[in-house]
């Protein structure tokens, strides 16, 4: 799907928001210090036969998990449908939103991002852009599949003006108005 330029899970007529573009350096380069360590540790082993093929086969398989992690990220974008916000962080979390249970969603660029309870936190490279809140909560399930309820939801998107937009559109006044540059300065006292 990544090769084909295919995404997953983004019916027609549906917006896709991507949040991949924030962590391809890092993936990246992560591929090229695995390919540089494969190269140091087939030198260093070819006279250990054995040992030389089992580091090979473990450097050729984390050079494709890196490559699978960033191609899961591109292929699955949040997408905004008709009824529904879904956020996604590659393959690990695909969370569901109803647009009845959202109750404000808000652009906030944060940083630092401590757990609790409640709260889903889906930041790239630490740092997330909006911030939707929930009237009641939705269930989430990990990996491993344990459930837990949600009802903060934390997310980076490349285009968070874009997605703000098109929850605005389809939340209509339950959205906090969007910021539209610095706010004035209060003048002297009249």
């Amino acid at each position: 799907m990544w090769v084909a330029r295919r995404r997953h899970g983004v019916p027609a007529g549906a917006g896709a928001f991507s949040y991949a573009r924030g962590q391809a350096v890092m993936m990246y380069a992560l591929v090229f210090v695995c390919v540089v360590e494969s190269c140091g540790m087939w030198v260093l082993l070819r006279g250990l036969p054995v040992l030389h093929a089992v580091v090979t086969v473990l450097d050729v398989y984390t050079v494709l998990m890196f490559l699978g992690l960033h191609a899961a990220a591109v292929t699955r974008p949040h997408v905004v449908t008709a009824d529904a916000l879904r956020v996604r962080r590659g393959a690990q979390v695909d969370l569901r939103i109803p647009f009845e249970r959202i109750a404000r969603v808000r652009r906030e660029s944060r940083f630092t991002h401590t757990p609790a309870d409640g709260e889903l936190n889906l930041d790239v490279g630490a740092h997330t852009s909006l911030t939707v809140e929930l009237d009641e909560p939705v269930r989430h399930f990990s990996f491993f599949g344990r459930a837990r309820e949600v009802r903060v939801v934390r997310l980076y998107a490349e285009d968070t003006d874009a997605l703000h937009r098109a929850l605005a559109d389809a939340l209509g006044d339950a959205l906090t108005p969007a910021r539209k540059g610095p706010s004035p300065v209060p003048g002297p006292p009249a």
